[in-house]
């Protein structure tokens, strides 16, 4: 699939990772729906991308909003042979914390967001993808989800972003073997530590320090490093029910 042919569900579009995916392949030629729940966030990147970039406001775990949202898609862009899946949450929280045990209810967010709400979009958009007609190389489309590397080294704390990593990790190969049928591939991408909004109430030294625990290189990572991994995937039919890190080497200690 080449990048300007894409019309694209990117969920969490309005900032991050999501943010710089949907400029990498609107500014490609291509078209994308940014499912969201900051309106305000969008405003300035569709000023910056013009009439391809639409929105709709989406709890991606919803299943009526969700299946509005690729309705909507759908009018807006004629097909959707593209997903990705950036919307989640992450929260710190020791199972044994000096204020209690661990929340339940904080638990069942961050998997509700991060791992259903996952899974929800991958299973209605791949409803909808399986009518796209086959191009050349007999594909339908791509979804591509994020996951993390919490997912294999999670640290004290984070048990319920880590468990909700793991799961989209694991989910990967069922579902890519089962949409196979259908030229339909499904891929994962588990980045390690970028500068993402969850990093800008960091000051600079602790981003600096944070950067350094990475062996090369010795930074955070950028947003539209992660795009151009999502390009990779997109244009490289071979890539198929695979997680993929990025993460400049990194290994996660325990705390």
């Amino acid at each position: 699939m080449n990048i300007q042919d894409c019309r694209a569900i990117i969920t969490g579009g309005a900032s991050g990772l999501g943010e710089a995916t949907a400029k990498n392949i609107v500014k490609n030629g291509g078209k994308a729906l940014i499912l969201d729940l900051s309106e305000e966030r969008f405003k300035r990147l569709q000023d910056e991308l013009g009439e391809d970039v639409f929105f709709i406001k989406t709890d991606v775990a919803k299943e009526d909003e969700v299946k509005a949202a690729i309705e909507f898609g759908y009018g807006r862009l004629g097909k959707i042979n593209t997903v990705v899946n950036c919307a989640g949450i992450g929260i710190a929280a020791k199972l044994l914390g000096r204020k209690g045990v661990h929340s339940l209810d904080a638990f069942s967010k961050v998997i509700s967001i991060n791992l259903i709400g996952t899974f929800n979009v991958i299973r209605l958009a791949a409803e909808r993808m399986i009518q796209n007609d086959v191009n050349d190389d007999g594909e339908r489309g791509i979804i591509i989800n994020t996951a993390s590397v919490a997912a294999f080294e999670g640290q004290i704390g984070q048990v319920a972003y880590s468990a909700s990593k793991g799961g989209v990790v694991s989910m990967t190969l069922p579902i890519a073997r089962e949409l196979a049928a259908y030229g339909i591939r499904v891929m994962t991408i588990a980045p390690g530590l970028f500068h993402t909004p969850m990093f800008d109430s960091l000051p600079e030294e602790a981003k600096t320090s944070l950067g350094k625990m990475v062996p090369f290189p010795s930074r955070l990572g950028f947003p539209e490093e992660y795009a151009k991994l999502t390009e990779s995937i997109i244009t490289n039919p071979m890539l198929n029910g695979e997680t993929i890190r990025l993460d400049g080497g990194i290994r996660m200690q325990s705390k």
